[in-house]
């Protein structure tokens, strides 16, 4: 007969009454309120699968189920009554008490996972929880036993997550990824946090550590169990990493006066240019314009400040590529996503660069390094119909030529303040990437390859007593050519701006309406765009 696992075991005549238990013994055990979805949705302890049926609830022989105490079943039945849910940064947890059980259970873990190397990671995860259910059985029977006033259910129920977020999710950053309504989280210290939620607004968030050494340690803690093993310490003070959900956390510390932390979230990532256009970003022309642009394989490069919505942008854009095309994504850290849409993309493989540790070696790299140039080169062999990469800071300016020599259609992303700035950045990042390339060269192979640049702008309003907002909108579209200009190159406004809102159509160069006419895009709706705001200047 099947073991069951400790989590799930029943007496034979039924659940026991939690509240028998001296722990459940105060008259706070009421129902827990069940709050808001999570974006880390492996762990519930809702457990509605079949103990019976399911091999995952057997009891690992590592554990072994005298080693259980009978009081979690207990435990286990309070959880299951109150379905409980992720828990508010603000409920008053001890937060010492629970990186104090996070240590135990992580040292017992680390024990039963070296006795069975099988364990993947959804099993130690309910390895975890029951490890994490266990020591706090064994402390509550303590306090009681020692006189000492017991635990409400709701405490219950929130260490419990807290000390499981500790383990194997993002600790007290935990809940804030799980709120729907938070887009970005931004640390500056341990206890000065600004959260940035969906609708705009910046609003003060809870403590996220006790002090700036803490959070130090969790953030390598997190760098360190990443799949690539990101380090981030005093040797290495910078951190980039994808996180579970899909968020995108940035570290630094030791070279700026306290730890600094942004996390965000994509929320958009099932997106369309109609879309977007529905929410201000863009107008209807803009989107037509632009799909038509993805159909015509033009090479394009989104610009903007930090977090005016680049990747979602460019999300939009590639909703227009036709499902059937293979495409080749490459990212420093996964962002697009695009992989994971199915129903929009048949044939994608994304890329990952990894960055090395240890000595540099003879070549100048550190052990273990990929680069986006390697994993370029490498996909050559794969037979792509078009190469994206994902963003450009530096010497990732080399392969996205490259992949622009490589295939047409690609499509990247820079920061810039505006267009023209976008140029004039691209190359002086070619001439940093490389000892031998001049400026002439650099120039000539931004210019050469680059069709559009679509340059996004980010307002936020002055921050009040009730927070600040910010709005997203394409500000400009420009095109670019070979020029015989001092400059190299030469540019026209497509899309010119405007004072409050997305630009405006402007010039159709020729070269753009050869390309475009012929996948449909309504060059007639472009020139009445153009008839109408020179009505009204004039």
């Amino acid at each position: 007969m099947t073991q069951r696992h400790p989590l799930s075991a029943q007496p034979a005549d039924g659940p026991r009454d939690p509240t028998s238990l001296p722990l459940f013994a105060s008259d706070s055990a009421a129902a827990v309120p069940r709050r808001g979805g999570r974006v880390r949705s492996a762990y519930s302890l809702v457990d509605d699968a079949d103990p019976e049926s399911d091999p995952a609830h057997a009891v690992h022989p590592a554990v072994g189920e005298a080693q259980v105490p009978a009081a979690i079943d207990r435990v286990e039945a309070v959880y299951h009554s109150h379905r409980m849910s992720p828990i508010d940064p603000r409920d008053g947890i001890d937060w010492g008490l629970v990186a104090a059980f996070r240590s135990q259970a992580s040292d017992q873990l680390s024990a039963a996972v070296g006795q069975d190397r099988s364990l993947d990671p959804p099993a130690q995860q309910e390895l975890g929880r029951s490890i994490i259910l266990e020591l706090l059985s064994s402390a509550a029977a303590d306090a009681v036993s020692a006189g000492r006033e017991s635990w409400p259910v709701s405490q219950q129920a929130g260490m419990a997550d807290a000390v499981f977020n500790a383990l194997f999710g993002l600790g007290r950053f935990q809940p804030l990824v799980d709120d729907e309504t938070i887009e970005n989280i931004e640390v500056y210290g341990n206890d000065n946090v600004l959260l940035e939620h969906s609708d705009g607004t910046l609003r003060d968030g809870p403590n996220v550590a006790e002090d700036d050494q803490e959070l130090l340690e969790f953030i390598s803690f997190l760098g360190s169990k990443s799949g690539n093993g990101r380090p981030f310490s005093e040797a290495q003070p910078r951190l980039h990493l994808r996180l579970d959900g899909g968020a995108r956390l940035a570290a630094t510390a030791w070279v700026t006066p306290r730890p600094s932390i942004v996390i965000r979230r994509h929320r958009l990532r099932d997106t369309d240019l109609g879309q977007l256009a529905e929410t201000g970003m863009l107008s209807q022309l803009q989107a037509t314009f632009l799909e038509a642009a993805v159909r015509a394989r033009l090479n394009i490069v989104v610009s903007g400040a930090q977090g005016a919505g680049k990747t979602t942008l460019v999300r939009g854009l590639c909703a227009a590529i036709d499902p059937w095309e293979k495409i080749g994504t490459f990212e420093t850290e996964y962002e697009l996503f695009l992989d994971e849409l199915t129903h929009k993309h048949k044939r994608v493989i994304a890329w990952e660069s990894r960055p090395g540790s240890g000595e540099v070696g003879m070549n100048g790299r550190q052990a273990g390094e990929i680069t986006l140039d390697d994993l370029l080169i490498d996909s050559f062999r794969f037979i792509l119909g078009r190469t994206i990469v994902g963003e450009v800071r530096g010497r990732e300016i080399l392969s996205m030529i490259k992949a622009m020599q490589s295939t047409s259609g690609s499509i990247s992303t820079t920061h810039a303040a505006n267009a023209r700035a976008a140029i004039r950045k691209l190359i002086t990042c070619a001439m940093e990437a490389g000892n031998h390339i001049s400026e002439g060269y650099a120039t000539s192979a931004v210019a050469g390859h680059i069709d559009l640049i679509v340059q996004l702008h980010l307002q936020t309003a002055p921050m009040t007593e009730a927070g600040g907002r910010r709005r997203r909108w394409i500000s400009e579209i420009i095109s670019v050519e070979p020029g015989e200009l001092a400059t190299g190159y030469a540019t026209q406004q497509v899309f010119r701006p405007r004072a409050d809102g997305p630009a405006i159509a402007s010039v159709m160069p020729e070269h753009i309406r050869n390309a475009l006419a012929p996948v449909g895009f309504d060059v007639r709706a472009f020139e009445a765009e153009c008839r109408l705001h020179a009505g009204l200047a004039s």
